[in-house]
């Protein structure tokens, strides 16, 4: 176990995670931030963000990233490998990795958002900025008076269609049973829209186009016929569901069915804060998960100081 005690903690470097890096290197925290198994998270497989503050052309999602990592890294925030198997609460936390370290920290800011599901077709994260995305809200505009389709039978599915119908010319439903999961509210307003086709009993096989070219198309196949048939659209959305990262928290943190956070930004437990995805499902957006690391770092900042830790 490491001797060094730090002040402040940051499991996790996605765009939460980040912000909170800044606010407390700022705050001379010297904070050490945890950068898990995907740096930088969901948003740096992003290839263009148009809906970040500040940048009136957009920015891709790589470079947004390396640069709120380098902002924070010119306060003062450090960086390390590793992935938290679990946190053992006290004064101060114990933090274990997956290689046997152990760190220990006054405050810990668990910022490890949450992991799309995914279909496991071949080649599907090959395309991620180039016709897949995982995110209506964030790339929706960029299909304007075009053919798109939607993965998924729930909620989270229909309102990805519903929101896509804003911009795209037509939205495929392409569903693997004849019958939706989501909210009979939902599926209403699914079947009012003209723009949403459904595809029943189907699922995608593969892809038409290639990550370079772009996505031009998907195969799909009848699950009970197994009939083939390929769908041209120029742009998919997976949308069957998140998985919060928060395995490591179970039993020390208050989770939900899902598996996300019912904690708020400061947790029952003290000197542990959350931000970011791993509390939220409903919006997912990089801002509101810049707003929570802000909220996190503050919290910590001022934890810390009431203790004097800081």
């Amino acid at each position: 176990m490491s001797e060094q005690v730090e002040k402040v903690l940051v499991i996790g470097s996605g765009i939460a995670g980040l912000t909170a890096a800044i606010y407390t290197a700022r705050a001379n925290l010297d904070p050490l931030v945890l950068e898990g198994d995907e740096p930088g998270g969901q948003l740096s497989l992003t290839s263009e963000v148009e809906n970040y503050p500040g940048f009136i052309e957009g920015i891709n999602g790589f470079d947004l990233v390396q640069n709120m990592r380098q902002q924070a890294e010119r306060f003062g925030a450090r960086y390390e490998g590793g992935r938290v198997v679990r946190i053992e609460p006290g004064l101060p936390h114990t933090v274990v990795l997956d290689d046997g370290r152990s760190l220990q920290a006054h405050a810990v800011i668990v910022a490890t958002g949450a992991t799309a599901r995914w279909p496991g077709l071949a080649g599907e994260r090959d395309y991620i900025g180039h016709g897949v995305s995982t995110c209506a809200t964030c790339d929706g505009a960029f299909y304007r008076g075009l053919k798109v389709a939607v993965i998924g039978g729930g909620d989270s599915a229909l309102e990805e269609a519903l929101f896509l119908t804003r911009f795209a010319s037509e939205v495929h439903l392409v569903h693997r049973r004849d019958t939706l999961r989501a909210s009979k509210i939902m599926q209403q307003r699914a079947f009012d829209e003209p723009k949403i086709k459904f595809h029943w009993n189907a699922a995608v096989a593969g892809f038409v186009g290639t990550p370079e070219e772009g996505l031009r198309g998907l195969q799909l196949t009848d699950v009970k016929t197994g009939a083939q048939e390929q769908l041209d659209v120029d742009g998919l959305f997976i949308a069957i569901g998140h998985v919060p990262n928060t395995q490591f928290v179970q039993g020390v943190l208050d989770l939900d069915e899902q598996g996300y956070l019912k904690e708020g930004v400061v947790t029952h437990v003290a000197g542990i804060f959350a931000a970011g995805d791993v509390r939220d499902h409903v919006y997912r957006q990089a801002v509101t998960a810049a707003g929570m690391g802000c909220q996190a770092a503050l919290e910590a900042e001022r934890w810390l100081a009431a203790s004097a830790l800081g």
